[in-house]
């Protein structure tokens, strides 16, 4: 049985689809805090369990007969160690035989207080569990673009306070089949994967690409953090995601997300979605 946590989500929801497709329902459970939220998941005749990373009791109920599990990382903004400390204990005292847990890519010792920091603590936690592991460092979301940039193709100009920094960016379809694939694939205990694309883009890179797009010249220029957040304060954001926001720019500058790796590509079997690919399909479709 191969249980997925934070199944109602993005990555965990997508995950499920792909597993799907090679395993048999009745091999696979999902766990979600609402089960309303999950109509989809029952129907396809996935075991659709309930259980929230703060209630221990609820995970250990949810996690028996499970022989590999999927940790999709608690989310920024909350108590994210404690609870993934929960899942990896209850996983353990129930005999999970191999957690697989979604980390950030870290390709420089630059440490984001949301989530580096957290990332860190849980896996020294799960290695030293004694359960049979496998770390999973995904790269930056090509949907979360829309996040740093906005959702519109830019006027004539993209400000962003990531210097020159690259990201290796991965679409977020592409890192659930190829979590699918390690999940029912063999040979991964205690290893670490670094999930992101094959190539990293700058923010100039990410300008011309939209130029070559839109036909006319939209640029990049790199600002300092204050005005970033304030100026996506101005657009409606809270300013502790705006600041979150920022963060990822300051990743970006010191290489956190910019290395690149073959994995996502050899797990597919084919070259991951390229940048001019990604903005094409969803910036300019209705075009």
């Amino acid at each position: 049985m191969i249980l997925v946590t934070g199944a109602t989500g993005g990555l965990g929801h997508q995950t499920i689809d792909f597993l799907l497709t090679t395993t048999p329902a009745a091999e696979i459970a999902a766990l979600v805090r609402d089960i309303d939220k999950a109509t989809d998941l029952i129907e396809q005749g996935v075991d659709v369990r309930q259980a929230d990373y703060v209630d221990y009791p609820a995970l250990v109920e949810a996690f028996r007969g499970v022989d590999k599990l999927l940790l999709v990382s608690a989310v920024a903004f909350t108590d994210r160690l404690q609870q993934h400390r929960n899942v990896i204990d209850a996983a353990k005292e129930v005999g999970v035989k191999h957690l697989f847990y979604t980390s950030i890519q870290r390709s420089s010792d630059f440490v984001m207080p949301e989530v580096t920091e957290s990332d860190l603590a849980t896996e020294a936690y799960l290695k030293a569990s004694g359960l049979t592991y496998t770390i999973l460092k995904n790269g930056y979301y090509f949907e979360g673009l829309g996040y740093l940039i906005g959702s519109e193709v830019p006027a004539t100009e993209i400000r962003f306070s990531a210097g020159d920094g690259k990201i290796a960016f991965v679409k977020r379809t592409e890192l659930a089949a190829a979590t699918a694939a390690l999940l029912t694939g063999e040979g991964h205990e205690n290893q670490e994967y670094t999930l992101s694309g094959s190539e990293a883009y700058s923010f100039n890179d990410i300008a011309r690409e939209f130029s070559a797009l839109a036909g006319r010249l939209i640029t990049y220029k790199s600002i300092e953090e204050a005005p970033y957040v304030a100026q996506k304060v101005a657009a409606g954001f809270p300013d502790m995601v705006a600041t979150f926001l920022a963060q990822w720019g300051a990743a970006a500058q010191a290489g956190m997300l910019a290395g690149t790796s073959d994995t996502v590509e050899r797990l597919l079997g084919r070259q991951p979605t390229s940048l001019g690919e990604y903005l094409k399909a969803t910036y300019f479709s209705g075009n």
